[in-house]
């Protein structure tokens, strides 16, 4: 894989505290945050979009940006610099794509995830605790 490459990540929030994860079918494995790399010549938040609509069969309401992460260590496979997005989920989610499975899990009793989405949704709910965005390193 040539470096960097871009990506865009999505927390789907629901009203009662819960985001929804897929546990990925393709390596590395682990619970993550629906998303994937931004095609050529897509913008951003329509590579959100699309990867929602992929992995989840959902679409994304209020879709807003949230933070960018760009630690060269945070995928295995290579260096890739993350926009993460937070919207409501639209219609049924369901396991597609390159997801083998998903769920919907309360902010506060999350899996072990895959690359840095653990950090990234503690961040969020820090966010939500505080209105604070994440500091740059």
């Amino acid at each position: 894989m040539s470096e960097p490459y871009s990506t865009s990540d999505i927390i789907i929030h629901t009203p009662d505290d819960r985001v929804l994860l897929v546990e990925r079918a393709n390596p590395p494995y682990g619970w993550a945050l629906p998303g994937g790399f931004v095609d050529p010549g897509e913008r951003l938040d329509a590579s959100a979009r699309r990867e929602a609509a992929e992995e989840t069969g959902l679409e994304l309401a209020d879709l807003y940006q949230f933070a960018t992460y760009s630690a060269p260590e945070r995928d295995p496979r290579g260096h890739t610099i993350s926009t993460v997005y937070v919207a409501r989920p639209v219609g049924e989610a369901r396991a597609a794509s390159d997801a083998a499975h998903l769920d919907w899990f309360p902010l506060n009793g999350l899996p072990e995830t895959a690359f840095d989405h653990g950090t990234i949704l503690a961040d969020y709910r820090r966010f939500l605790e505080t209105g604070e965005r994440p500091a740059l390193p």
